[in-house]
């Protein structure tokens, strides 16, 4: 018969195991640890990482992050001061620099998120709903806007400040700080330190989206008329100063012209008289000459004319026997 012996000692050895393995519990740098005895603390918080050791099966580890944590919250709907609907998306950094008082009031990591959404969400509505839209986006108030010259000429009464930022008194920045600021002083109350609250994202509400593109529309509409008038302006004034120095350019070729002509006729009939005026025969043909240019522009086919029978062009158009030409 086998002796009861070595089951003894190997059971003896399994439990002191269990008991060995029930009292030691190690911690990351990363962790500080809770000890709790039938559901109560006991002892101040371990944040000392490494192997430590605790009374088996009735005392209960609760382990507690130590890092920096993440919080991103949900996207929310509010008001601005002067009522206009956003959608405000924040995210932040916490961490647990009580962990007794975490652990008693919070117990875990979801539910200080739902804690420091509620708190956050709050301070968050309560600072939009007391700043315009345009604190909200600018981040400080030392910000110059890029400006266009071309704009800086339209901001005038016809057109209106299109264009033009309006000047701020606290900026983003500014509000952030405050957001921290006041929630920080509430989450101390449960062991946590709040380190950064920022908006990620700050969106006009679908509902007022199609009103923010129609005024857009029309101050575009506007800058884009009042070039069209401009260039329209523009162009009728060299338009106009064409057509004038292209009459001006044509009264002078005119008179030019004109000058030219008359010096010309005056050197020809000069050189006519020369020539025709040396003896009468000369003059004579000369005369006769010219009757007879002014015939071939005067008399045409259908033409009629009255002519006296005393007239000097009347006498060319006689027969060398004094009768007429017609007889």
């Amino acid at each position: 018969m086998k002796s009861p012996i070595p089951t003894i000692i190997a059971i003896a050895v399994a439990a002191l195991l269990v008991l060995l393995w029930s009292s030691v519990y190690t911690i990351n740098p990363k962790e500080q640890v809770i000890i709790t005895q039938f559901g109560e603390p006991i002892g101040e918080p371990i944040t000392e990482a490494g192997l430590h050791f605790k009374a088996p099966f009735i005392q209960v580890v609760n382990r507690i992050p130590k890092n920096i944590l993440p919080w991103d919250g949900d996207v929310h709907e509010m008001p601005t001061r002067e009522k206009t609907n956003i959608t405000v998306d924040t995210f932040g950094r916490w961490r647990v620099t009580d962990p007794l008082e975490y652990f008693i009031r919070l117990r875990d990591e979801q539910s200080a998120i739902t804690r420091i959404e509620n708190i956050l969400g709050s301070e968050t509505r309560r600072a939009v709903a007391n700043h315009d839209l345009i604190e909200l986006i600018r981040t400080d108030t030392d910000r110059q806007p890029l400006r266009d010259e071309a704009l800086e000429e339209m901001t005038d009464a016809a057109v209106g400040d299109i264009g033009v930022l309006p000047p701020i008194r606290t900026g983003r920045r500014n509000i952030e700080r405050a957001i921290l600021e006041s929630a920080r002083e509430t989450l101390a109350e449960f062991g946590i330190e709040l380190l950064d609250v920022r908006f990620k994202r700050i969106n006009y509400h679908p509902s007022v989206l199609e009103r923010i593109f129609e005024r857009m529309i029309s101050e575009r509409q506007q800058i884009a008329a009042k070039f069209r008038s401009e260039g329209e302006g523009e162009a009728a004034r060299i338009l106009g100063n064409m057509e004038r120095d292209l009459n001006s350019i044509a009264s002078e070729a005119y008179r030019t012209v004109q000058e030219t002509r008359g010096a010309a006729d005056a050197r020809a009939a000069e050189i006519y008289a020369r020539a025709y005026g040396q003896n009468p025969l000369a003059a004579d043909f000369y005369e006769f000459q010219k009757s007879l240019e002014m015939y071939e522009n005067v008399i045409g086919g259908q033409s009629t004319i009255l002519l006296s029978t005393d007239s000097d062009l009347f006498k060319f158009l006689k027969r060398s026997d004094g009768s007429s030409v017609g007889d």
